[in-house]
């Protein structure tokens, strides 16, 4: 097995140690960890000879710019904050795996400047607001967010500033015009590309998502004395629904729907519930799709709580539009894989991704590696030797194809 693959897996997990918590891979956004990721990935960038530097919201940054290769870079990278207890290769991989693309194009000599970033928050669980690392790059981070506090009482602001930031400095995070595009390397945290058998795909888009949260209302009455034919059961009409949410979903290609949470009151078992509270999260890379679908499942929900005579009230907690990856640089990435020696597999990507920020202001593509088990966000997180090490050859080849562009 290439041992570049091995490394690669080896400096996710030593970076993994580089935590809050003993015993467990805990890493928020710009915490005193991040001195020590930030020191080992330096390091790792000078070696290869990139001129690196910390942007105002904790990015650090990597620029690798050749002899004769002009201003116009390829943009690497993912994040390096986690959640709480996380794997050891969610956002990090893409990172070292950036990396290691510029050795390779070191070692081909390309005349292709790249540049990696490392994000310094991605997934909002130290303030509630995730992408802080790429909304600053792309040019979209919102300078009122700064008075964000976390459950210490810490602002953004603050934090920024007591990593030795600037944070009235966030234009200094901007890529500017200088980027041909952005180029995103992840695990799948799914468990498709395993089920078919593959390695590595090209990804089409992220999925937009809608979120609900909906409660059927009823009346609470003894369990016993209350005749079928006169109760209003408000966790039944939710079991009801649930399963209209998922048929729908099997009915529709591409289509998740996902009811993650249900609380019936009074929760007693010998009382039958006057209300049930549960959420809907609804997710397909087509946004007409999506919503046609949330359209039909309201419907849906008032109809069975008007048979049933409850009361339906439903809120709109999140509303994502879909990104789609660039035509153009998908193409290259999909003969990139075929050429690697790989099936040429798209996909849409059904979690989010520094990728949809940075699809704001530049042309982006994905690529995924295969999750064993479908298993992220989770200690258990694990990727395989000989994906990463297909990933730093489809890595090569399409950093030639970009670059004979370019040229």
């Amino acid at each position: 097995m290439s041992e570049r693959a091995k490394r690669a897996i080896e400096e996710c997990r030593l970076i993994a140690t580089m935590s809050e918590e003993p015993g467990r891979t805990t890493r928020r956004f710009l915490t005193a960890q991040f001195h020590q990721v930030h020191e080992h990935l330096r390091l790792r960038m000078e070696d290869l000879g990139m001129i690196v530097r910390v942007d105002a919201v904790g990015n650090l940054r990597g620029l690798w710019k050749p002899a004769g290769a002009s201003d116009k870079r390829l943009i690497l990278g993912s994040h390096i904050d986690t959640v709480p207890d996380a794997g050891a290769f969610d956002g990090v991989l893409g990172v070292v795996l950036a990396l290691d693309w510029v050795q390779i194009a070191k070692d081909i000599s390309l005349p292709l400047a790249l540049e990696v970033i490392a994000f310094s928050e991605e997934e909002g669980v130290r303030f509630g607001f995730p992408f802080i690392g790429s909304r600053a790059v792309a040019g979209r981070l919102d300078p009122s967010i700064l008075a964000c506090k976390d459950a210490e009482g810490t602002s953004i602001r603050q934090a920024i500033a007591n990593f030795g930031l600037d944070p009235e400095n966030l234009e200094d995070a901007f890529a500017g015009q200088h980027a041909l595009g952005f180029v995103e390397i992840h695990i799948e945290q799914g468990p498709v590309l395993e089920a078919e058998g593959l390695q590595v795909a090209a990804v089409t888009g992220i999925a937009g998502q809608t979120r609900l949260d909906l409660t059927f209302i009823g009346h609470a009455s003894h369990a016993g004395t209350t005749p079928m034919h006169l109760r209003h059961d408000a966790l039944a009409a939710a079991a009801e629904w649930i399963i209209r949410v998922e048929a729908l979903a099997f009915k529709t290609e591409g289509l998740v729907a996902t009811v993650g949470k249900l609380e019936p009151h009074p929760n007693a078992g010998n009382v039958i519930a006057g209300s049930a509270a549960l959420s809907l999260d609804i997710r397909h890379v087509r946004d007409t799709t999506r919503k046609i679908a949330v359209d039909e499942l309201l419907e849906q929900a008032n109809s069975i709580a008007g048979r049933r005579g409850l009361k339906l009230e439903w809120i709109e907690k999140m509303e994502v539009p879909s990104v789609l990856m660039d035509d153009r640089l998908t193409a290259l990435m999909t003969d990139a894989i075929e050429a690697a020696g790989f099936p040429a597999q798209v996909m849409p990507s059904g979690a989010g991704h520094d990728t949809m920020i940075m699809a704001g202001c530049m042309p982006t593509a994905m690529l995924f590696l295969r999750s064993p088990g479908g298993v992220s966000h989770h200690p258990d997180e694990a990727v395989r030797e000989e994906d990463v090490e297909a990933s730093l050859q489809v890595g090569e080849k399409f950093l030639q194809r970009l670059a004979a562009e370019v040229r």
